[in-house]
């Protein structure tokens, strides 16, 4: 075992809570931990917008294809701006891009399943896939509260077990390095 890890068992420990707390947050106040995220993928949309730019001068200077990188920075640059003036707005497009996302998928799924029933049998399951793909996108439509509500529960409880899984990991490392300080181990795993 890397003694370094060892050594810092409680830095695992420290992510590990971290991430609890972080998805405990989202359990209880998705409405707040969304417009936290919003804000988040904000800034990094303008930082990514003022490198990518930066990408951009670089490339002008060394005679290089320089405008892509000009375009994406200022497109990085606007979305981050609507995220800031416009949060709702910014999480009601995000969502409509899931919802559409989940009934076109579901409807080629279905057609597909429908083709393939000749040739296969189950077929139904990828139809039954299908249909609940296209439940999935209009309950995001008809309930876009609910919808948002449900993607930062799911990150909140996969930030949980994300989470218990760091902690449990630090301890058996913290356990582990006890072990070799015990019994006269050498770092690294070197015997």
């Amino acid at each position: 075992m890397n003694m370094i890890l060892a050594r810092n068992w409680w830095a695992l420990a420290l992510r590990g809570a971290a991430a609890i707390v972080f998805g405990a947050i989202a359990l209880l106040l998705p409405g707040f931990m969304l417009v936290w995220l919003l804000l988040l993928f904000g800034a990094y949309a303008l930082v990514d917008g003022v490198f990518a730019i930066v990408a951009g001068l670089r490339a002008a200077q060394r005679h290089e294809r320089w405008w892509p990188f000009a375009l994406e920075g200022l497109a990085d640059i606007a979305i981050g701006v609507i995220t800031f003036a416009a949060p709702g707005a910014t999480a009601f497009v995000l969502l409509c891009l899931v919802s559409a996302w989940a009934i076109l998928t579901g409807v080629l799924r279905i057609s597909a399943a429908i083709r393939l029933r000749r040739e296969i049998s189950g077929e139904w399951l990828l139809a039954l896939n299908g249909v609940l793909s296209v439940l999935l996108g209009i309950f995001l439509v008809a309930w876009p509260t609910a919808g948002l509500v449900s993607l930062v529960w799911l990150l909140g409880a996969f930030a949980i077990v994300f989470g218990i899984t760091l902690v449990g990991l630090a301890l058996r490392v913290r356990g582990h390095a006890g072990r070799m300080r015990t019994s006269g181990a050498k770092p690294g795993g070197a015997r």
